[in-house]
């Protein structure tokens, strides 16, 4: 028996699938084809392991989770709702408001590129300029002239002409400036009210009583009469056309 389960082992080898080997060797490329494609591929694992800060510094995101970052402290709650609930509810609605813009950059740079009618780099150029269209129309003027005064380079003619290296950062400026003049109307009510009952229980002689204590529940039921979080989210969404 032994000596025929030894017979069947070379058939048993053969019948096999082969696996295939892989070089994990890095040698010096041979031709500047062999450099670019190497390049390539190493600037297609940056954008993949950075893809969640640019997530944050191109798209609706600032704003959304700076606003909500103020709701919370204007009602109160500082752990409730968990930040984990607000940053994943941002990136819900930051999907909703760029997905026009994503189709567009889809449409007009990666589908030609993939039906090889266009060039590498113009299809870069032309999924890019949806993006540098949305930043640019949610962008101060005066925050975009801050970094080319600091950059000493002459004003752009076109939306080609902006480098992303002076637009993302004066995007992120004009976002966090913008956000916050949300959350200034956002505080105003709630400020109200914690006046009101702060008052109240200076009349009353209960100083030692925590006038937020008071004031928390009549927040949280204002904000539920006036159905806040569609007004809020209707108001941010809008903000962006």
């Amino acid at each position: 028996m032994k000596k025929i389960f030894l017979l069947f082992i070379p058939l048993f080898i053969l019948a096999a699938p082969q696996i295939p080997t892989v070089n994990l060797s890095i040698t010096q490329p041979h031709s500047p084809k062999e450099l670019v494609t190497t390049l390539n591929i190493f600037l297609l694992l940056s954008i993949l392991v950075l893809a969640p800060s640019i997530v944050l510094v191109a798209t609706s995101f600032v704003r959304l989770l700076v606003v909500f970052g103020f709701l919370r402290q204007a009602l109160g709650t500082p752990q409730s709702p968990p930040t984990t609930l607000l940053v994943s509810l941002a990136l819900v609605l930051t999907f909703f408001i760029m997905e026009p813009y994503a189709k567009e950059a889809y449409n007009n740079g990666i589908k030609p590129y993939m039906e090889n009618k266009i060039s590498y780099d113009e299809a870069i150029k032309r999924s890019i300029k949806p993006f540098k269209k949305f930043m640019l129309k949610n962008t101060r003027e005066k925050d975009l002239a801050l970094f080319y005064r600091i950059r000493h380079l002459p004003n752009p003619k076109t939306i080609d002409d902006v480098p992303l290296s002076i637009l993302v950062p004066a995007f992120m400026i004009s976002e966090l400036k913008t956000a916050f003049e949300i959350g200034f109307l956002i505080f105003l009510p709630f400020l109200v009210i914690d006046m009101v009952v702060s008052s109240i229980l200076m009349s009353l002689g209960m100083m030692m009583l925590p006038p937020v204590m008071i004031s928390l529940p009549f927040k949280i039921l204002l904000f539920i009469l006036v159905d806040g979080w569609n007004l809020l989210v209707m108001g941010l969404v809008e903000s962006f056309k």
